[in-house]
């Protein structure tokens, strides 16, 4: 059974940068569609990067400019590097897998998701 594990999230004063990382296991990050979502206290989960298996990259229109997806095809590994970053960006970031070369947007089209790990940024 694949697993994705999270790691890299904290506490960041806003304005500042962070990034987290999925590490991959039964599971090849190259060629297919991987993405990361969040969730804030009271808030629906929602969908925050996504990267396909040709690379092209979609973002949310709230991190746009802001945020960047990424992936070392070496490490099995995916990235999310954050930067200016802001109070409202404070919630449990989720990486998620898909089978398929192209990107649905939807938590539901994701086959594995990771734990997830906390990101908080104060103001």
């Amino acid at each position: 059974q694949p697993q994705l594990v999270e790691s890299g999230g904290g506490s960041v004063q806003a304005g500042g940068s962070l990034r987290i990382s999925c590490v991959a296991f039964g599971y090849t990050v190259s060629s297919a569609c991987m993405g990361w979502f969040r969730q804030a206290p009271g808030k629906e989960r929602e969908g925050v990067a996504f990267i396909d298996g040709y690379d092209t990259t979609s973002y949310a229109d709230s991190v746009k400019g802001r945020f960047t997806i990424s992936r070392d095809d070496a490490k099995n590994t995916l990235y999310l590097q954050m930067n200016s970053l802001k109070s409202e960006d404070t919630a449990i970031y989720y990486c998620a897998a898909s089978w398929r070369g192209s990107c649905g947007t939807r938590w539901s089209q994701f086959t594995y998701r990771g734990q997830g790990t906390q990101v908080t940024v104060s103001s």
